[in-house]
């Protein structure tokens, strides 16, 4: 059963993932080959998130030592920041959340860094459309089953592996809620019953191989097990009487 918010209470969240979504975008924005590290644009983060009002949510939490998870051509997901330029070619993932006034919000945009292959584009598409398919099955009435299994027919109907091991959540006062878990797979009518006014995390991380990971000896960096690369894309959304509506965005649809 997920945490029921108020329409004042989404209005919350939506004005943290706002700031979020300006981060991201002014983040992918800053990225120059072979010149911009992971660390330049996790301090970019840090400092941005700040300016606005908010804290990183991710800073400490469970002990992760960064303001953004970023997650380089094969890292799925938790990459720890390093000083190593991004190249040309690469693909990033930047993850992020932003704790304003008490609410939280979290997403993900995988980003090309110069001019990347167009197997590495296809797999950025895909992987995004993955997303807004999973997100037009946010409804009241609608089951958590639901969402998992479009995510799921759309990337494997592409040649993809959907990751099974890391999954979408609820969130809003804490970054993690229930619903504890929202997977990207699964059976369409099955699982915990969507009500209006719950907030979740909705976050396909595909692979151009294997949907299996591996994760290293630091107990954060997950890998595709056959490091292939790996992309994520990821909104929080409001489940609302008239559809889901995103709230990790700077303008309104």
């Amino acid at each position: 059963m997920g945490l029921i918010k108020t329409e004042a209470e989404i209005e919350k969240m939506r004005a943290s993932g706002r700031v979020l979504a300006k981060v991201l975008r002014v983040l992918g924005e800053s990225i120059v080959p072979g010149k911009t590290s992971p660390k330049d644009l996790d301090h970019l983060a840090e400092t941005l998130i700040k300016e606005a009002g908010g804290t990183p949510s991710f800073l400490n939490y469970r002990g992760f030592p960064a303001s953004a998870c970023i997650s380089v051509n094969d890292t799925v997901v938790h990459g720890i920041p390093t000083n190593e330029p991004l190249q040309e070619g690469d693909i990033v993932s930047l993850d992020l959340g932003v704790n304003l006034n008490g609410w939280h919000s979290d997403s993900a945009w995988t980003f090309p860094v110069g001019v990347i292959s167009n197997e590495a584009q296809r797999l950025l598409n895909v992987t995004r459309e993955s997303l807004f398919q999973g997100i037009a099955k946010a409804r009241p009435g609608a089951r958590i089953g639901d969402i998992g299994a479009t995510v799921q027919k759309y990337v494997e109907s592409n040649g993809y592996g959907v990751v099974r091991d890391l999954v979408g959540h609820g969130i809003g006062q804490s970054l993690h809620e229930e619903p504890h878990s929202i997977p990207n797979f699964g059976i369409a009518g099955k699982g915990a019953v969507l009500r209006e006014g719950m907030t979740i995390c909705i976050e396909p991380m595909v692979n151009a191989g294997t949907w299996k990971v591996k994760i290293l000896k630091d107990g954060w960096t997950v890998k595709s097990a056959d490091q292939s690369l790996s992309a994520h894309f990821e909104h929080t959304i409001a489940i609302t009487k008239s559809g889901p509506r995103i709230l990790t965005t700077e303008l309104d649809s």
